[in-house]
C-alpha cells in the first residue's frame, strides 16, 4: 500500500472551480489513475516518465526531480501520484502559497523518507526565502537551518533522504531560472483531443457505475475543452440529470439535454465565457479593451480571466490578445448568434 501524507494545506487541485460537495471530492480522488498504464493522453510525457523512472528503479536510487507545467485540470498532481506509486514511496503533497517561511519548507523536508515524492503544487508562487532553502535540498540534498537570533546566531546544516521533487505550474514565465534549472525533467502537459477524452469519460462512467453509451460520451468530451477534470464534473453532472430526469441511463439525448440545463453548449463554453464574448461584441463593440475592464465588466477577477477563461477562447479563435487589448474576433459574433 503507498501512504498518501498531506501537507499545509487541503489540495485544491481536487476541487472543481465550482463549490463540490465531499462526495464529490471523493469521487473525484477515485477516478484518478493510479498507474502509468492507465494514465490516458500525454503519450510523450509518459514515455519519458517511463524511462526516468525504470533508470531510477535500476539504480536503486531516488527519481530526477521533475517539473510540470501546463494549465490546470490536466493531471499534474495525478501524475505526482503515479510517479510516488511506480517508485513505491510515499507522496507529501503542499503548495506554493502554503510554505510562508523558510521553516516551513524545512519542517517538510526533514519529516521525508528515503526517496520520497514532494509535490509542490503552484511553484511559482514560493517566496525568495523558501525557494532560496530549496536549492541546497534539491542538489545536494541538505539544508541549513539557523539556530537563535542576533550575535548568538548560528547554522546548522541537517542532510536530508534522498528524495525526489515535482512541481506544478500553470505559469512556467514565473519560474525563476536558477529553480527550473534544477529539475532534470521539464515537461508542459497538452489539452486533450477528443478521442482521449472520450476515453477518460467511458473509464469514469465504468468507475461510478454510471450506464452510458458511445454517443453520450463523444457529447461529454467533445465539451470539455480538453480538460479531464471538466470531462469527469460535466459526467457527473449528466449522472444527476439522468437519476433525477430519466431512468438513469445516460445516452446521447439524456447527455444533450442536461448539458443544455447546465448552461453547456456545443463547444463546451459556460454562462461566464458566453458573457466575456457578450462583452467584448456588444458592449465594447469588439474591442480593443483592456484586461482589468473586461474583467470589471462581466464580474470576475482579472486572474481568473487570463488562467480560466481566455485561454481556451483563444484557442477556438473567438478572441484574441493584441498590444492594445483582448479583440473579439468573426467566429465569437457567429457562435453567439447561433441558437
Amino acid at each position: 500500500m503507498h501512504l498518501l501524507c498531506w501537507g499545509h494545506v487541503v489540495r485544491d487541485e481536487f476541487l472543481d472551480p465550482e463549490l463540490a460537495s465531499e462526495h464529490e471530492v471523493s469521487d473525484e480522488v477515485s477516478l484518478r489513475p493510479r498507474e502509468l498504464d492507465e494514465f490516458v493522453g500525454q503519450r510523450e510525457l509518459k514515455e519519458h516518465l517511463d524511462i526516468v523512472l525504470g533508470a531510477a528503479k535500476q539504480r536503486g536510487q531516488a527519481a530526477d526531480h521533475i517539473l510540470l507545467a501546463g494549465p490546470p485540470g490536466l493531471g499534474k498532481t495525478t501524475m505526482a501520484g503515479i510517479v510516488a506509486a511506480e517508485m513505491g514511496v510515499a507522496l507529501h503533497v503542499t503548495s506554493g502559497p502554503a510554505l510562508e517561511r523558510a521553516g516551513d519548507l524545512a519542517a517538510i523536508l526533514t519529516k521525508l523518507g528515503e526517496g520520497d515524492v514532494l509535490f509542490i503544487d503552484e511553484i511559482h508562487r514560493l517566496s525568495r526565502s523558501v525557494e532560496e532553502i530549496l536549492y541546497p535540498a534539491m542538489e545536494d540534498f541538505q539544508i541549513d537551518i539557523v539556530v537563535g537570533k542576533g550575535p548568538a546566531a548560528s547554522s546548522i546544516r541537517l542532510t536530508l533522504p534522498r528524495f525526489t521533487l515535482i512541481g506544478a505550474t500553470t505559469r512556467t514565465g514565473m519560474i525563476t531560472g536558477p529553480l527550473r534549472d534544477r529539475f532534470g525533467l521539464v515537461a508542459r502537459l497538452d489539452y486533450y483531443d477528443h478521442d482521449e477524452l472520450e476515453l477518460i469519460v467511458t473509464r469514469a462512467a465504468r468507475i461510478l457505475d454510471v450506464p452510458i453509451d458511445e454517443g453520450a460520451s463523444v457529447q461529454i468530451a467533445r465539451r470539455s475543452r480538453g480538460t479531464p477534470r471538466i470531462a469527469n464534473r460535466l459526467l457527473r453532472r449528466v449522472r444527476d440529470f439522468a437519476e433525477v430526469r430519466s431512468d438513469g441511463r445516460i445516452d446521447n439525448d439524456t447527455a444533450t439535454e442536461a448539458l443544455r440545463v447546465f448552461g453547456v453548449d456545443n463547444l463546451g463554453l459556460d454562462k461566464v465565457d458566453r458573457a466575456i464574448l457578450r462583452s467584448l461584441c456588444e458592449q465594447f463593440e469588439g474591442g480593443p479593451v483592456g484586461l482589468t475592464t473586461l474583467a470589471i465588466a462581466i464580474g470576475e477577477q482579472p486572474e481568473t480571466v487570463e488562467d480560466v477563461y481566455e485561454p481556451f477562447l483563444i484557442q477556438l479563435g473567438l478572441i484574441a490578445r493584441t498590444p492594445r487589448g483582448r479583440i473579439a474576433m468573426d467566429a465569437a459574433r457567429t457562435h453567439l448568434a447561433s441558437p
